[in-house]
């Protein structure tokens, strides 16, 4: 029961780690194009 848990703890993290690196990625990628839509 106890490594399940853990296992369930460590996959947690890691996808609200993945989803936090996408959302960044996301708001870099979404800042850029705001960027270059202004300058032209």
């Amino acid at each position: 029961m106890a490594k399940k848990k853990i296992d369930k703890s460590k996959i947690a993290t890691r996808v609200i780690a993945a989803v936090m690196a996408a959302l960044m990625v996301l708001g870099i990628c979404f800042t850029l194009i705001y960027y270059l839509v202004r300058m032209f």
